[in-house]
């Protein structure tokens, strides 16, 4: 199963330089990496990053996380996947850019 994470270009730069990140700001706040569904990574966009141009839509396989990966209640009561350790490159399984149309962020058809 592939979940996934939305990263800013700086954040996107940093994991690509260094071959792990604490994640963006909101992730070290809360102690582990926020990802999403592919269900839910569409609101995730639009209540997170409305707007916000330059994004990476990273996704991830689940199983290469192993036990560091939690399924934890949050936005109406749906399991979220949280990484209680940094996102390695080694778990991403691929990249696309995340291009913003003006009103809605476009995902990649992989996810479909």
């Amino acid at each position: 199963m592939l979940i996934y994470k939305i990263f800013r270009a700086d954040e996107w730069a940093t994991l690509q330089a260094q071959g792990a990140s604490d994640g963006a700001p909101i992730d070290v706040t809360d102690g582990y990496v926020h990802f999403s569904t592919a269900e839910q990574a569409a609101e995730t966009a639009a209540k997170h990053f409305a707007g916000v141009e330059g994004l990476t839509l990273l996704a991830c396989d689940v199983d290469a996380m192993g036990d560091d990966l939690k399924w934890e209640v949050s936005r109406g009561d749906a399991l979220f996947p949280h990484l209680y350790r940094q996102i390695r490159m080694s778990d991403i399984v691929w990249s696309h850019a995340l291009p913003f149309d003006g009103t809605v962020h476009q995902f990649p058809k992989e996810m479909k």
